[in-house]
């Protein structure tokens, strides 16, 4: 694992999930953490933990779909602790799930304002400063369902599918300038999302059982890798941990 001693962390969705395992693992490598959530109780709680161990940490809810507010975040990220060096996309919403010919539109345009927008404001939102520095690093939290259709799942393939794109626009126009941005995709993880996906019993990923899932550590330790210059060749890519050959570059098997 590399070393975040120093460094600034910015985490979306981090109140619990994969978000919140990401904090956790950061936490370890020494970083200093910014979480943000909608969920004001679940992130203050993820934030109190991790203060009482002595880490640095600052939570803000933050509704991801409004740019004002990340841009908030990474203006106070750099009052408290002089940078931002990391960037992890993470907050998604799996809602709505059914057919396109009776979904409510207002329903999936606020999906893809979360699982869309609010990935393109929180580039946007740090780049200036990464740019300043030369440095950075940008994870956008992607998925298979941003290559394959899923019944049910319009919203969230098609604002996946958008947000490869975005990464490698972003790592097109920002190479050369120390930036690294890529995306994950982590496989099925044993998160509440799941839970959601399989009571709706609606296409074969709500067929699958809760343990056949991966825990959040999973995802959660590739983040920290995917920060290291280990990773420095994949930048621009979507790194997937159904990739034998990725999983033992980070040593999860």
């Amino acid at each position: 694992m590399g070393s975040l001693t120093g460094k600034t962390v910015i985490i979306t969705g981090a109140s619990r999930g994969i978000g919140a395992a990401a904090a956790d693992a950061m936490a370890e490598a020494g970083a200093n953490l910014m979480l943000l959530a909608r969920s004001a109780d679940a992130l203050t709680a993820v934030g109190n933990r991790l203060s009482n161990r002595g880490v640095p940490v600052r939570t803000m809810t933050c509704d991801i779909s409004s740019y004002g507010q990340l841009e908030t975040v990474v203006k106070r990220a750099v009052a408290d602790f002089g940078s931002v060096d990391v960037m992890v996309n993470n907050a998604a919403t799996i809602d709505p799930i059914g057919p396109i010919a009776t979904s409510d539109p207002a329903e999936w345009a606020r999906a893809a304002d979360v699982n869309f927008r609010g990935m393109y404001n929180g580039i946007r939102a740090v780049l200036p400063v990464m740019r300043k520095q030369n440095s950075g690093v940008i994870i956008n939290m992607s998925s298979g369902a941003a290559h394959s259709p899923l019944e049910g799942w319009s919203a969230y393939c098609s604002a996946k599918a958008g947000a490869f794109m975005l990464t490698r626009c972003t790592h097109l126009e920002n190479r050369g300038r120390g930036i690294r941005a890529m995306s994950l995709s982590p496989g099925t993880v044993a998160t509440d999302m799941q839970r959601r996906i399989r009571a709706s019993g609606i296409n074969p990923v709500s067929q699958m059982a809760f343990s056949d899932h991966a825990p959040v550590e999973v995802p959660a330790r590739a983040l920290v890798w995917l920060t290291s210059p280990d990773a420095s060749d994949l930048a621009g890519e979507e790194v997937s941990l159904r990739d034998p050959e990725i999983r033992a570059r980070i040593g999860l098997d």
